[in-house]
């Protein structure tokens, strides 16, 4: 590929893992060959060998650089590969062999796994099945292979050295003049009973007396060795290597320094659990926030306690002083081992001493103390020191708990006004919300798709107004594409807030009225869209209770006009709502935050440092996460305490408003309508209103529709644009869509568009589409290949079908017979699904498509009785007063 992309590697849902050719970020310098050499060559094995391309990938060179996604994978993979190669006895187990992955590998997998799509996916239950599947590729490899199994591995790689039978011990001795006992020993071949003894390297010398080959066989892990390491060249020409040895805490240390080099060359070492532990090293922990503040936001002043630290005993300045004059190697130091790096522990003490600067009465910011998790080191002076962690003393530890399991608050109530029931996981968000509120802390509700964002966010300013104080209204700023969808949510569930659109639309004759300071401190709400916050200058300038923006995605790119008038508003506090992962893309997250909790991860130009440190520090991704997770409230239909909450289908309507050229062809087919039905009368009747409800219906869905024509532009149809947000997080989520139209003629424009949105080609059937190659399309859909969307047409798709892959089911346009519309659903949704279905019914705002669905709801007995029987038929029987009150456009 060329060299403005990269190998991106994907998180399915169902947790298998897609490789795609992603742009690079804009700024990014291209791969350099031996990069796109291993890019092309890991592609070449994903597309051959779809079940076998990871563990391939443990075999790449760490050195060349991948994406931050691939990067992480090949660390798993290379995990598996590097415990598989180390397994004593591997030739004779064969398909019998067994690594594990270990609680702490898996955690330290996932607390340095970087924000990649399909992060949110990645769990201890993923990473475990994805190990079970490098098995399952080994076994059937290594049956299937006649050789030895050190010329499998060879075919991998040629630097890869199988276990031998050589062990390396070092344990600790009472001896003070030399604390330590070094021993090799060396593995005998397995008895019947598939075990084996371990003996002192010098009785190989007599077991093998008389055949010199196979001592120099057992000895080539160590001869491997030797060519690296000086230690293990002088241990074997002089003959030491043979009997046991006791060493200084000198020669100790530079052995255990080594312990990668041996491993590498396959000679198994067993060494004290402290070394293992990364233990022995001195750091400094910090712990802040251990008493309330006298105020509460990201000012709040915090205490703040640096402590020297081997492991989890706290050490002196002086002792640590002590061992920078008198120690090198290693030290013993309160019945501990430590490891002294002088240079390390100097700047470790100056790390220390800077901190201690940072302690006054005043404290330190809780803004600053954020920052101080995600990059110690920064403030620190950019000291090279050890931070062996980060601590919340009792106060700040009791705030991040509640933020993180907002179960654990109180319960937060609504006016009786409020007309949604919240689900429990709802109302969890509420008290979230206004937890936040109280600490004076902005929040991102990034819940999956079809949890309910919008009914939380009306509950929190419902809260708000039942708190009784008197603070102003809020500012909510959405995708003009969402003005009809928030507008009837709040007509709907929070009749009680006074809001005003500053919206063209909802005004006549089409221009907005500024509005003085006293019309606003009447509202509870003010709603605009991105565009026209940039327009009006008395929105600029007033100071907003709340900001709140939905499809926050729309301010990622901080170099934009956009993003900066967004930002420059004046507003107590911030909320934003995403239905896309946030910590999926990196260069997102920082201008979000930037909004929500500003100066919360620096600026610009110190985040951009931050993130090129990232590749060569992935605890990097630990520290950003400690960072920005309180402060995130993201639950997935998948989660096992979502899913018990939730309906197996999530039914919504998506409210579309209509464009400018719907409007004027739509008010056309009114006026000619109202003039030919006053004199029809019979059949002719019953053919006009029949032949009026498919114009609106094409109207609703697109002019080009209408009209005949076969330019369908995005901008010309509420539908269209509300189907790119729908479709740009279904994207992102990598999941599923089933796309219904009862016309066969907009199944090419949507499958078309789709493709844009996509980035790749869905599949489409409708009724000229032949059985026979029906059933290859549902295999394709169903398949591993990731195909995003599938366009059917209503009576062709609706039945017969088995598309449980989808999550997600769209009615683009509605049949108005709930029988036929859920038999389509029925194709995502049936015995088998694993999922929660998403069902998004589409409704153009102020038309037909509303009142009809009014009626519907308010008639269940007639959608029951009549509807199911006779489709649309029904409407012909209405009184021309009637039919006319349904197909007058409101807005």
């Amino acid at each position: 590929m060329q060299q403005n992309t990269e190998l991106t590697a994907i998180l399915m849902p169902d947790c298998s893992i897609q490789l795609e050719w992603t742009p690079l970020a804009a700024g990014s310098a291209g791969h350099k060959q031996h990069t796109l050499s291993l890019q092309n060559e890991i592609h070449a094995r994903y597309v051959d060998e779809p079940e076998g391309w990871l563990f391939f990938l443990g075999f790449c060179a760490k050195s060349t650089p991948l994406s931050p996604s691939l990067t992480f994978w090949r660390t798993f993979s290379s995990l598996f590969i590097n415990k598989l190669k180390l397994t004593p006895g591997l030739e004779e187990l064969r398909a019998d062999a067994a690594v594990s992955l270990a609680g702490e590998e898996r955690a330290q997998l996932l607390e340095t796994a970087p924000l990649m799509p399909g992060g949110e996916y990645l769990t201890t239950e993923t990473l475990a099945e994805l190990w079970d599947a490098l098995h399952e590729t080994f076994y059937r490899k290594i049956e299937g292979f006649a050789g030895p199994v050190a010329d499998f591995f060879k075919e991998y790689s040629p630097d890869v050295h199988l276990a031998g039978r050589i062990y390396f011990h070092l344990v600790e001795n009472k001896d003070h003049e030399a604390p330590f006992a070094f021993l090799a020993t060396y593995s005998t071949r397995l008895n019947e009973e598939g075990e084996s003894r371990h003996l002192p390297l010098k009785y190989a010398l007599e077991e093998y007396k008389d055949d010199n080959g196979k001592l120099l066989k057992l000895l080539v892990t160590v001869d491997d060795a030797a060519q690296k390491s000086e230690l293990v060249a002088g241990l074997r020409d002089s003959g030491e290597l043979f009997y046991p040895l006791a060493w200084s805490s000198k020669e100790a240390f530079a052995f255990l320094r080594e312990i990668p080099v041996y491993e590498e060359s396959g000679i198994l070492c067993r060494i004290p659990n402290w070394w293992k532990k990364k233990s022995a090293g001195i750091g400094i922990r910090v712990s802040i926030g251990e008493k309330p503040p006298s105020m509460v936001g990201m000012d709040a002043l915090l205490d703040f306690s640096p402590r020297l630290m081997i492991g989890d005993m706290e050490i002196t300045e002086e002792e640590a002083r002590r061992l920078l004059n008198e120690s090198e190697g290693l030290a013993f130091l309160k019945n501990k081992w430590v490891a002294v790096d002088p240079e390390k522990l100097r700047q470790t003490l100056e790390a220390f001493d800077k901190a201690g600067q940072l302690i006054t009465d005043a404290g330190i910011t809780l803004l600053d103390a954020m920052r101080f998790a995600m990059n110690p080191r920064k403030l620190l002076g950019g000291a090279d020191a050890d931070i062996s962690g980060i601590s919340h003393g009792e106060w700040l530890q009791t705030v991040f708990a509640r933020l993180r399991r907002p179960a654990t608050i109180g319960t937060v109530k609504t006016t009786g006004q409020f007309k949604a029931k919240l689900r429990p996981y709802q109302q969890d968000g509420l008290n979230w919300l206004f937890y936040l509120h109280n600490m004076k802390l902005g929040g991102c509700l990034a819940d999956d798709m079809g949890l309910g964002k919008t009914v939380q966010v009306l509950a929190f300013l419902d809260a708000l107004k039942a708190e009784g104080k008197k603070a102003g209204p809020s500012l909510l700023i959405i995708p003009a594409s969402l003005l009809a969808n928030w507008t009837s949510e709040i007509e709907t569930f929070a009749p009680g807030l006074s809001f005003f659109a500053a919206h063209p639309d909802f005004h006549r004759p089409g221009s907005v009225p500024a509005l003085s300071s006293e019309q606003l401190a009447g509202l509870d709400l003010v709603i605009t869209t991105y565009a026209l916050a940039q327009r009006y200058e008395w929105l600029q300038q007033h100071l907003w209770n709340y900001l709140i923006l939905d499809e926050a995605q729309a301010i990622k790119n901080p170099g934009t006009k956009q993003t900066r008038v967004v930002k420059n508003l004046a507003a107590g506090n911030r909320i934003v709502m995403t239905g896309t992962p946030v910590e999926n893309r990196l260069s997102d997250l920082w201008s979000l935050f930037d909004f929500v909790n500003p100066g919360l991860l620096g600026n610009a130009r110190e985040f951009s440092g931050f993130a090129k440190g990232l590749a060569d520090n992935p605890n990097g991704y630990a520290g950003l996460r400690r960072v920005v997770s309180p402060f995130i409230l993201r639950r997935l239909k998948s989660d096992k305490s979502i899913i018990s909450d939730l309906p197996d289908k999530v039914e919504a309507k998506t409210w579309a408003a209509m464009s400018k050229k719907q409007t004027v062809l739509y008010s056309e087919v009114i006026a000619s309508i109202r003039e030919t039905l006053a004199h029809a009368e019979g059949m002719q009747r019953k053919g006009l209103i029949l032949s009026a409800l498919i114009k609106f219906k094409q109207l609703c869905n697109h002019p080009s529709q209408y009209l005949g024509l076969d330019h369908f532009a995005e901008q010309e149809s509420g539908k269209f644009q509300r189907l790119r947000e729908i479709c740009e997080t279904i994207h992102d989520k990598r999941e599923r869509v089933l796309v219904f139209t009862q016309f066969k003629e907009m199944t090419g424009p949507l499958s078309r568009f789709l493709a844009t949105i996509f980035n790749r080609e869905g599949l489409v059937l409708h009724g000229s589409v032949p059985v026979g190659k029906r059933k290859a399309l549902v295999e394709s859909f169903q398949g591993r290949e990731y195909v995003p969307f599938f366009v059917l047409s209503l009576k062709a798709g609706g039945v017969g079908l088995n598309l449980t892959a989808a999550s997600h089911v769209i009615h683009f346009d509605r049949w108005w017979n709930p029988a036929v519309e859920n038999q389509a659903t029925d194709r995502a949704f049936r015995i088998g699904q694993q999922k929660n279905v998403m069902v998004h019914k589409f409704l153009t705002k102020g038309t037909i498509e509303e009142k009809i669905d009014q009626l519907l709801a308010a008639k269940a007995k007639l959608s029951d009785e009549i509807v199911t029987a006779s489709g649309e038929n029904w409407l012909t029987e209405m009184s021309n007063e009637e039919l006319f009150e349904l197909f007058t456009l409101n807005i």
